[in-house]
Formats: C-alpha cells, sequence, structure tokens
C-alpha cells in the first residue's frame, strides 16, 4: 500500500469514528478530533470539566463507535488498587489461586473524577498508562491493545480530593476542556433526547483490532528537521523560564512531535505543518509545567506561559524552504 493510501485509511478511520460520535455528542468535533489523535498515538487523556458536559457520553460513544469494551470506573476514597488491577482468588475446588481481572482490561476505560481516588489507587494506574500492563502478585499481564484512559477531573470542588502528582499527570498525552455548548447546541441537545438518548442506538463503525496498524502508519508522517528543531527549542524554553518551577520533559518533546504527526494524517497530509505543532502545544504541554507560587500570585498561568513562547519563539523558515 503507497503513503496516499496509507493517510487516506487513516483519514477515513477517523471522520467515519468522528461523525458516529458525533450522533451523541453536538458541536465538539475539536474535541472528538484530538480524542481521535490521541487514540493514534496510544496516548491518554485527562478531561478537566465541570459536571454534566457530556465527558462519559464522549467516552462511552467511543467505545461503541470501535466495537470495543468499556467500562467507567468511579473513583472514590475507598477504591483500592485491587479494585483496578483485578485480584488472585483461592479456588478450594481446584487449590489454585485464579487471576480476576479488574475494570482495567478494556479497550476504553473511563476513570472519573480520577482526583478523588488516594495516591495509592491513582499509582496502580501508572504502569497501566506507561508500560499497558500491570502486576499483580508478581506477574505482568498485558492489557487488551488498544488501551486508552480517559480520566476526568472536576475543576471546581477540590474539599475531600488528592491532586494528580506530576509523575502521573506527565503520563496523559493531552489535557483536554469539553466546555459548555452553545444555546444553539444545547436546544439540539434538548431535540436529540426527547424520546431516547441517542447512544442507545449507536453502531460500531470501525473494527477494534485495526488501530494498531493504524497507528504505525502514522508514524510514517514527514516531519522536518527545522519543525523538529522548532520543537525542542519550545520545550527548552519552558525549562528555563522565569514563571516556570518545571519545564517540559523529553516526553512533553515526544508527545508534540506525535500529536503533530497524527493531526497531520488526520487532516490529510503526509507531512506536518507548523500550526499543527502551534495548535496542538497548549492540549499537550500545560499539565507538565509547574508555576512558581510567586507568578501565581501574579495571575499568570502555564496556558500564558505557553502562549508567550509561542508568540515569541520563531520558526526557522528556510530551512523548510
Amino acid at each position: 500500500m503507497n503513503e496516499t493510501n496509507d493517510i487516506n485509511e487513516v483519514r477515513t478511520f477517523a471522520t467515519t469514528v468522528t461523525a458516529n460520535i458525533e450522533q451523541v455528542i453536538v458541536g465538539k468535533r475539536n474535541v472528538i478530533e484530538l480524542l481521535m489523535v490521541a487514540l493514534l498515538c496510544q496516548g491518554h487523556v485527562l478531561i478537566e470539566d465541570v459536571p454534566g458536559v457530556g465527558k462519559t457520553m464522549l467516552a462511552r460513544s467511543l467505545s461503541i463507535s470501535l466495537g470495543g469494551i468499556f467500562k467507567r470506573l468511579q473513583c472514590t476514597p475507598d477504591l483500592l488498587p485491587n479494585d483496578v488491577t483485578g485480584v488472585s482468588i483461592y479456588n478450594q475446588q481446584n487449590s489454585e489461586f485464579e487471576f480476576r481481572p479488574g475494570p482495567i482490561f478494556v479497550n476504553v476505560l473511563l476513570a472519573d473524577e480520577i482526583n478523588r481516588a488516594t495516591p495509592r489507587t491513582q499509582s496502580s494506574l501508572l504502569e497501566a498508562m506507561s508500560e499497558q500492563q500491570v502486576s499483580v502478585d508478581g506477574v505482568s499481564r498485558a492489557l487488551p491493545n488498544p488501551f486508552l484512559v480517559l480520566a476526568t477531573q472536576n475543576p471546581i470542588e477540590y474539599e475531600g480530593t488528592f491532586p494528580l502528582p506530576e509523575a502521573q499527570l506527565d503520563r496523559f498525552l493531552m489535557r483536554l476542556g469539553m466546555g459548555y455548548p452553545t444555546p444553539s447546541e444545547e436546544r439540539q441537545l434538548m431535540t436529540n433526547l426527547q424520546r431516547e438518548h441517542p447512544v442507545s442506538h449507536l453502531k460500531p463503525v470501525a473494527d477494534v483490532t485495526q488501530l494498531p496498524a493504524l497507528q504505525r502508519k502514522v508514524w510514517e508522517i514527514h516531519v522536518d528537521d527545522s519543525l523538529q528543531d522548532y520543537i525542542v527549542r519550545l520545550i527548552g524554553a519552558t525549562r528555563g523560564h522565569p514563571d516556570l518551577a518545571l519545564g517540559g520533559s523529553p516526553r512533553a518533546s515526544l508527545a508534540l512531535y506525535k500529536t503533530a504527526q497524527a493531526l497531520a494524517a488526520l487532516r490529510g497530509r503526509d507531512h506536518v505543518i507548523p500550526d499543527d505543532i502551534k495548535y496542538l502545544a497548549p492540549f499537550t504541554l500545560t499539565h507538565r509545567l509547574i508555576v512558581k507560587p510567586e507568578a501565581e500570585l501574579r495571575n499568570r498561568t502555564s496556558q500564558a506561559v505557553i502562549a508567550d513562547l509561542l508568540s515569541t519563539i520563531p520558526l526557522d523558515i528556510g530551512k523548510l524552504a
């Protein structure tokens, strides 16, 4: 299969799944597109938004569209690591321990209100998210492929929560927000929900087993040397920024590089352009940065820092020519 056909195959897959999800999720094409980017990069997504804007429905619609296995994990302070990964139970009939897999053995896992789980339980997700496996009783067990974690946080209520440590935030490829619908979109939601919820009629439109091959095709998207240099300079600038206590790690550079490849493929190109990188930078970088307390007092945010860097760091156009 030639390169053009490879790109068309990736784009057709994403367009088909996106259109299916939009039967349920109204007016959030940009969020769905970013979710497709994460899926093609084998990355995980943190959705930070207020209750009731469709986070659960988005995850459920994605799983149905892919024909995959979906489970929702409601995170609470009494949730234990074994409640996530699974547990070995002694079977008296055969005198052996049998492993009963936890909810993490799925294609799409929604970890709802992840910051309400204790740090011990949060850490049980780390190995799964980074290595696509879990270890229980000294035995490593592979998770399904594809495996995507969609975790949610409520940015309003912090009482009784356990903020995610930087090490775990860094495991998320992107951080997104759904946002409120426009008045016309909200009216459309009312119309759609007059009788039955549209998700009840949603059907699979893709084969989840296609994804590993499509993910490999994304790796072949060309990223010019000048754009690689731009990513390195952008991330490097965060490490010495006066408003930041912690800048982006090499994982941040790789995240921006990989997501730019996937976005280019979704938009039908065999190469990355500067706008891909600038568009994705806020979603892939801001949750990896720590703003200094004195800068926070001046109302500086990681979003503002990234916006400043994107407007001031030049791209070496000469190398692109």
